[in-house]
C-alpha cells in the first residue's frame, strides 16, 4: 500500500493492522505451539498434557458436555491455530485477505476457547478482529482521500 506523507490515515490504517497481526501471530503461536505438545503428549499416554499444574486442553466445558478431549479435537484446534497464524501474517501485510480471515475464525475460534476454557483467546481475539476491521476501514478512507 501507497503511504502519502499528506494522509495521516494510511499510516494509522497501516499501523492498526500491524498491531492486528501481531495479535494474530500470538494466538496463533501461543495456541498452536502447546497444541503439538498436548497432541503428542495425548496420543502417546491418552491423558491430557499438564503445564505449570493446568490441564492444557482438557477439563472445560467440552468435558462437561460429553466431548471428551482427544486426538481430532485437538488437531482441529491445532488448524485453527494454524489458520490464525497465516491470518496474521496476512494482517501484517495489509492484506484484506487477513481481515476476512480474521472474520470467518471468530466462531471456530470462540468454540474452541468456551470449549477449552481458555480466557485469553477472546482477550486477545476480538480485539484482534475488531483493529483488523478499523485498520482495513481507515486504509480504504486514506486511498479515497489519495485518489
Amino acid at each position: 500500500m501507497n503511504r502519502s506523507p499528506t494522509s495521516p490515515h494510511a499510516w494509522a490504517g497501516d499501523d492498526v493492522l500491524r498491531v492486528a497481526g501481531v495479535l494474530g501471530g500470538i494466538l496463533g503461536l501461543g495456541f498452536g505451539i502447546p497444541g503439538i505438545v498436548a497432541i503428542a503428549h495425548f496420543a502417546r499416554t491418552g491423558e491430557v498434557w499438564t503445564f505449570m499444574g493446568y490441564p492444557t486442553y482438557g477439563g472445560g466445558p467440552f468435558e462437561s458436555h460429553g466431548l471428551k478431549t482427544s486426538v481430532p479435537l485437538l488437531a482441529a484446534f491445532v488448524a485453527v491455530c494454524a489458520a490464525e497464524t497465516v491470518d496474521g501474517v496476512l494482517l501484517w501485510r495489509r492484506s484484506r485477505g487477513g481481515v476476512i480471515g480474521s472474520i470467518i475464525l471468530v466462531p471456530f475460534e470462540l468454540f474452541f476457547w468456551w470449549g477449552f476454557a481458555l480466557p485469553f483467546g477472546p482477550l486477545l481475539g476480538i480485539p484482534r478482529t475488531v483493529l483488523a476491521i478499523v485498520g482495513w476501514r481507515a486504509s480504504i478512507r486514506a486511498s479515497r482521500t489519495r485518489a
